[in-house]
């Protein structure tokens, strides 16, 4: 049986939701557990945090160097996901070209590609020795590895499919009649785009670039194996929670609270979009 919200005039409104039984035991066992398994870690965190020199751990200059390194190669990652990432979004979704399902499961492929695999991939490429690198450094002395830009490069690759995801789902969603009624009042396909398409796929790009900047600040893999590990260069905060185990556990407990606090403040700013869709 389900119920529903019925108004005084009689008709019928609202989302029509399950009436509340109690959940098998087979069910209920397993559903524990796992929600178990995946607070508990987190639990351990909280409890093992050194609250009374968190801010001494925290204000330290280790610690602010990886802070703030991350913080803007995150966003520079971001910035640059945007900068090709939104095009190629449209591109799936609008345009049709001979293998276009090949060109998105590419696109999608560092989602479960493991970031060492493409970090490895990104050396071979950009490295001194590298597909394009070779070309890069002899011609306008450019080098990427071990360096600040590495970790953009390496943080942008891991983190743009979330962005391009999110905006092609928007797109798909998006009615195309705006775009062709501005096409008949003589507006080029970019005017269109410019001014009828980005205004209405704005929140696909707001939630895509949340997501893609979070996982860009919490990249390991493919930056230590392209970037390093430079303090005050390449040192991010994943990076330093790695070194700062070994010696110093305090300090790696520290910058763990910061990167759990910014995933909650990311699921927070992504709620209301889920629950939506939902």
């Amino acid at each position: 049986m389900s119920r529903t919200d019925t108004p005084a005039d009689g008709s019928r409104r609202g989302r029509v939701r399950p009436a509340g039984r109690a959940a098998p035991l087979p069910l209920l066992l397993p559903a524990l557990a796992g929600l178990a398994f995946l607070l508990l870690p987190l639990v351990a965190l909280l409890v093992r945090t050194p609250w009374s020199s968190l801010p001494e751990q925290l204000t330290s200059t280790d610690v602010w160097q990886a802070l703030r390194l991350s913080l803007v190669c995150a966003t520079a990652a971001t910035a640059l996901s945007l900068l090709v990432g939104v095009p190629l979004a449209w591109l799936l979704a609008r345009t049709d070209f001979p293998g276009r399902g090949l060109v998105r499961a590419l696109v999608t492929l560092p989602l479960v590609l493991p970031p060492v695999v493409g970090g490895v991939a990104l050396l071979l490429a950009l490295g001194r020795n590298g597909v394009i690198g070779q070309w890069l450094d002899s011609w306008f002395g450019i080098t990427l590895p071990f360096t600040t830009w590495g970790v953009v490069l390496a943080e942008t690759f891991v983190a743009m499919p979330f962005l391009v995801i999110s905006v092609e789902g928007t797109l798909r969603a998006a009615d195309p009649r705006y775009e062709e009624a501005a096409a008949t009042l003589g507006a080029s396909r970019f005017t269109a785009f410019r001014r009828v398409t980005l205004p209405l796929i704005a929140p696909g790009i707001a939630a895509g670039s949340v997501l893609a900047w979070a996982r860009a600040l919490g990249e390991f893999g493919a930056t230590i194996t392209f970037a390093g590990n430079f303090p005050g260069r390449t040192q991010t905060m994943p990076l330093a929670v790695y070194l700062a185990l070994q010696n110093d556990p305090a300090a790696a407990i520290a910058l763990s609270l910061v990167l759990l606090a910014v995933s909650i403040a990311v699921l927070a700013a992504l709620r209301d979009r889920w629950m939506t869709a939902s």
